[in-house]
Formats: C-alpha cells, structure tokens, sequence
C-alpha cells in the first residue's frame, strides 16, 4: 500500500503519528499546492488529508486511489459524490473534540463577558496607575449564571457545550437551523432564539441550508445584544456585517475561531476589528489542544489499518 499524506503541518509537530500495522509505503509532505495534488496522489493507494481540495478534476489522476483518510471531521473539500462514483472509501475523525472545542468556547464567552482582554489592555496602557485607588470600572463585567445560552447545532459539540452552560448556571436553549421546522418542543424556533439569548454559540456543519445563517437581518432580531461565538465554520455568518452589528450595538461582542478563507487576507472584515475590545479572533485552533490532536492522530491511522483489515470505519457518503 502507498500511503500519501498531503498536509501534515496541519497537525502539531509534537504529535506522534505512529505507522500503520501493515507493510507500506509512506510519502508525507508538509503542504501541498493545487498544483502539486495530481501528481502526488498519482500512484496513492490511500491519501491522508485535513485541508487540501480533493475535486474530481484532481481525483481523476489517481487511478490506484482506494482511500481517503480525512485528518478531520469536516469534508466539504472533497468531492464526495466523485469519490462514490468511483468507488473511492472517504472516512473521517469522530468524537475527538468534545471537550477542547467546549473548552475553547467558553474560554471566549469568558474573555467578553467578564472583558477579560479589555481589562488587560487598560492595565497595559497604565489605567490601574491612573485610577489611584484598588480598581477601577471602564469595561462591564457580567456573570454567566442566570443568563440565556442559545446554541445552534444538537450534535455532539453542541451538546458539550450545553452541558458546560448549565454547569454554570444558565438556562440552555437549544434552536434548529434557520429555516427548519417541526423539530418538537426541546428547540426553540431559530428567530426565537435570536430575540431570547444573551450568548449565541454556533456548532452547525456549513451547507447550502446554513451558509450565511445569521446576516444583518438576523443581527437585527438579537433583542438582548447578545455575544455571539463561532467555533465551527467560518461561512455560517456574513463577515462583513460582524462589525456594522458591533457598531450598532446590535451585539454587545463577537468571537471567532474560524473564517470563510483561512488564513484571512489582510483585507478580511475582520482584520479591521482587532484593537476593538469587543471582538476576539484567535487562528482556528478550537480543536489543538494537545490530547485532542493526538487523539485525532491515533482514530486517523486506527481508521486505516481498519480500511485495509475490510472492517472500514466512520464512512462518509455524499448526501442523496
């Protein structure tokens, strides 16, 4: 078997990707171009790959091509209906991320609801010095418990994260996608959802039915100016309204793991709401922690020794 990984710098280099238990070949490169992707995956049994685009005009090239081992959860980069057809296993990692996604999710509702960064910039700047008594009041400060937690997205993230919210003393409310309907009485209808919450957390997959989910329509129906956190897919909000909402005091804060184009170009909407104390952007590292990652690694080989035992596992299929 010939084994090609196409982007393992998407891992850290502290974590140990051990060889599968079987004899092989194995090519890995630290990142691959769309350019080098045909002839890389020419002669490749199976291809390990987090981010890079697998469409099936490259597809094509890889005649042996009989696995790909996606390094993540998330598989909008390859054409999964070419892959059917050609009769092509795509597997990817479950279950890793439940806790370090959670984890990370609060850590931003923390930061703005208590303006955990604005405070320490002001004592950067020499305001405790200037305010000549034990402290002082410029930013509000707010607790969790009591207040709403709207979270969007019922799968295992989500319900991590509701478990953590009602840990901590909030009433957690659970919506459907925009636009779904009939979900019964445990879901809160989604513009319902938008008037009732003071913390808004996404943890949806992005589709067709989810692109651009919250918009400036949607900014306008948050009643109770909310937070609003995104720690799954950048393209579920429209970027360019995040600093309008802001400014308008639609959202009293917003926070980011993710966006639409990763990195964000220096003219991204988001690079010029970086010094404002409201809005947090940290690089899509939701999911690194440490044991998260090498949990990842050990499923992403446990998935390929299983594929070759013909005893494959997480399968994913295109939708019908």
């Amino acid at each position: 078997m010939n084994i090609v990984f196409l982007d393992r710098e998407t891992l850290s280099p502290e974590t140990q990707l051990r060889r599968p238990d079987f004899s092989h070949t194995w090519q890995a490169y630290e990142r691959t171009s769309a350019e080098q992707v045909a002839e890389r995956i020419a002669d490749a049994d199976i291809v390990i790959v987090n981010k890079v685009k697998l469409p099936a005009t490259l597809l094509a090239h890889a005649r042996r091509l009989k696995l790909i081992a996606v390094a993540a959860t998330g598989t909008d980069n390859i054409d999964l209906a070419a892959c059917a057809a050609r009769g092509i296993l795509v597997s990817n990692i479950r279950g890793y991320a439940t806790r370090t996604v959670p984890e990370h999710t609060f850590a931003l509702i923390f930061a703005l609801r208590r303006s955990v960064c604005a405070y320490r910039d002001a004592v950067r700047a020499g305001r405790w010095q200037d305010a000549r008594q034990f402290c002082f009041f410029d930013h509000p400060i707010r607790d969790l418990a009591g207040s709403t937690l709207g979270v969007i997205g019922d799968g295992e993230l989500g319900q991590s994260v509701a478990a953590m919210g009602r840990a901590l003393g909030m009433r957690v409310k659970f919506a459907g996608h925009k636009g779904r309907t009939g979900q019964g009485s445990l879901y809160t209808p989604f513009d319902q959802l938008l008037a009732e919450a003071d913390i808004l957390t996404l943890h949806c997959p992005l589709n067709d039915q989810t692109h651009h989910m919250i918009s400036a329509a949607e900014f306008g129906r948050m009643a109770r100016k909310p937070l609003l956190i995104n720690t799954a897919r950048g393209g579920l909000v429209d970027e360019s309204a995040v600093g309008r909402a802001l400014e308008a005091g639609q959202i009293s804060g917003a926070a980011f793991d993710v966006t639409s184009e990763e990195p964000p170009p220096h003219d991204h909407p988001f690079m010029s709401l970086l010094d404002r104390p409201d809005f947090i952007l940290t690089p899509h590292v939701a999911w690194a922690s440490a044991e998260a990652i090498q949990a990842l690694a050990d499923q992403l080989i446990g998935n390929i020794e299983a594929f070759v035992a013909g005893t494959p596992r997480n399968p994913v299929k295109p939708k019908t």
